[in-house]
């Protein structure tokens, strides 16, 4: 009995020896708690300094950092303040040496981190910004990973609006190229360098909607800029924007043609209703002048003619015309009238005079008068007349004539006018895409 007890408590030591060990290899690791020890590791006092950038290429090259850009929305396009406003996920990538560490096994593939000044990041702005803020709904857009091999990933959403200058000669048949660029503030090309990320460095949202506009490409490139301080790294992106021309067609063009066309129903109206004649003409070119006012407080006072301008003007102009013409025929038709009354005196006279030299016809010889009279009216007979002038014999008051030759005139030259409009503007912009 004595020797059998110590072998008892042995057995028993054992087997608890053995579920202890058993627990504690089923128990989970914390990685969370890894990560933490971890980042005070490789983060912690005297171990890292965010003020040093990381070594390059060999422990001497400058940093090369890799952009890529994610557009997720461009919601305006201005063109009187030639501006417009983006929505993006910006993202950098570099290697930072100094920030390796072990990934226990392939079970850590990152750390993450929220506060960017804790390690060193690129200098990056935007050269053509004019407004720009991150967005901090509900927590801040920001995140920062950290591989294990050293590279760090940058990713932060935010909102820009940035300069576009336009060139609006074309204008609404234009095509508008706007640019995203990207440099460095302060360090050179020695210490830094800006690459774009192989394989789509920009990516832009599927569906993208926009009012007036339609984003036809995009092309990366690199703007590199040298100064009186060294050179500096620079990316770009240029957006190429097509207007819509559905809508001017609709607001513009058609109203425009409807307007000079409801001028020239005044060419079949009659010369003496002046109210209505003259109503309807200064009411269309109120109307068009309206309409070229309003077109123009949309868009910035620019020094060179465009394209919508030079239909208006023109537009204007035979509005206008149409108006000067019942000037015109009304100047007419009261010439008219006085050349009218100054025939009908003319005949009376004529007919007092005639009576007058029938009695001295009486007595002369009746043979000789015939043969007087036979030869006045060979040289009396009427000239040919050619198909206009047989034509136009068929209105017989200038002012009449003037309203004709205005019905087929005007609308002839509009005709013309479009022609050579149409195939100028759309030829020059085909001729520009090239």
């Amino acid at each position: 009995m004595d020797i059998s007890r110590p072998s008892c408590s042995l057995l028993i030591l054992l087997a608890l020896y053995i579920l202890q060990l058993a627990g504690c290899m089923n128990a989970k690791i914390n990685f969370r708690e890894k990560e933490k020890q971890i980042l005070d590791q490789i983060l912690g006092p005297g171990r890292y300094d965010a003020r040093i950038r990381p070594s390059g290429i060999n422990g001497t090259g400058p940093a090369i950092v890799n952009i890529n850009l994610f557009v997720r929305s461009i919601t305006t396009i201005s063109d009187i303040k030639m501006e417009y406003s983006v929505q993006l996920t910006f993202r950098e990538q570099w290697l930072d040496e100094r920030l390796k560490f072990n990934n226990l096994g392939g079970r850590l593939k990152y750390l993450t981190l929220t506060e960017a000044n804790r390690v060193w990041m690129p200098d990056l702005f935007f050269s053509n910004e004019k407004e720009g803020h991150f967005h901090n709904i509900i927590m801040p857009n920001v995140y920062i990973r950290i591989f294990p091999n050293g590279n760090v990933l940058y990713s932060i959403r935010i909102s820009l609006t940035l300069s576009c200058p336009m060139n609006l000669k074309l204008y609404p048949l234009d095509k508008q190229t706007c640019s995203l660029r990207m440099a460095s503030y302060g360090w050179t090309t020695d210490d830094l360098v800006f690459l774009w990320k192989e394989g789509d460095p920009v990516q832009v949202v599927k569906n993208l909607h926009l009012p007036r506009f339609t984003l036809e490409k995009f092309l990366t490139d690199y703007c590199n800029s040298k100064t009186n301080t060294g050179e500096y790294s620079c990316l770009k992106v240029d957006l190429l924007f097509k207007r819509e021309f559905s809508y001017y067609l609709i607001q513009i063009y058609i109203p425009c043609c409807m307007l000079v066309i409801v001028s020239w129903v005044s060419f079949w109206l009659d010369q003496g209703a002046v109210p209505a004649r003259v109503s309807l003409g200064v009411t269309t070119l109120l109307t068009m002048a309206t309409q070229s006012s309003g077109i123009n407080a949309s868009l910035p006072p620019v020094s060179y003619t465009k394209a919508i301008d030079v239909w208006t003007g023109v537009c204007l102009t035979f509005v206008f015309g149409a108006l000067l013409e019942f000037a015109l025929v009304n100047y007419a038709s009261r010439s008219d009238m006085h050349r009218e009354n100054m025939k009908k005196s003319r005949r009376e006279m004529e007919a007092a005079a005639s009576l007058d030299a029938a009695s001295d016809l009486l007595d002369t010889d009746s043979n000789t008068t015939f043969a007087m009279m036979r030869q006045c009216e060979i040289h009396m007979s009427p000239p040919r007349k050619n198909c206009c002038r047989l034509w136009m014999s068929k209105f017989p008051t200038r002012s009449k004539r003037i309203d004709v030759i205005s019905r087929i005139t005007f609308p002839l030259v509009f005709a013309l006018f479009n022609l050579a409009y149409w195939s100028t503007y759309l030829f020059r912009d085909e001729d520009e895409e090239k």
